[in-house]
């Protein structure tokens, strides 16, 4: 719940201060999938995950089985087969979760390279969230920060030119195969 950072103005001489009251131990997770068609709309599908038991030894992250929901659910609701651009995340290289793509034929996985976020749209996206709905906001609590990651989600949801902007920043294109 430590705030981002962003420019801002206060008066002359005066530098502005957020005050932070310290380091909360919850945790919070999102899971996105910018989906890309050519001649439609592009869409953010994503899951906010709300870690409650990380204390016990929970898991801090989120678990191969919502990967797979996830896949699921954006299959459904996009209607058509998924071509997937995994970045390297362990849960994504996940023994289980081979075998679900493999199980499936509407699901055709790709790796990006180790170490390239700059070629991966959904970091575009978090870094969107950082400096518009986040900058400079010092959450009161985790139900705070939850309800702006949600509405700041939602705003880059309904604007299929952002999300294209972040595929275009990646330097890929969207081909078809003829």
């Amino acid at each position: 719940m430590t705030p981002p950072t962003s420019r801002t103005w206060g008066k002359r001489g005066t530098t502005p201060v957020i005050r932070v009251l310290g380091r909360s131990q919850r945790r919070f997770s999102v899971a996105a999938l910018c989906c890309y068609k050519p001649c439609e709309r592009s869409r953010l599908v994503y899951r906010p995950k709300r870690h409650t038991d990380h204390k016990n030894g929970g898991r801090k992250s989120f678990a191969w089985t919502e990967y797979r929901d996830l896949l699921i659910a954006a299959h459904q609701q996009l209607g058509g087969p998924i071509v997937l651009v995994w970045d390297n995340l362990n849960v994504h290289k996940d023994r289980r979760m081979r075998e679900f793509i493999d199980a499936h034929d509407w699901i055709t996985a790709y790796r990006l390279p180790p170490y390239a976020p700059d070629l991966n749209p959904v970091e575009g996206i978090w870094s969107i969230l950082r400096r518009t709905s986040q900058a400079n906001t010092a959450f009161t609590d985790p139900d705070h920060l939850i309800r702006w990651l949600r509405h700041g989600l939602r705003q880059i949801q309904y604007r299929s030119d952002v999300i294209n902007g972040c595929l275009t920043a990646t330097g890929l294109a969207l081909t078809t195969r003829g």
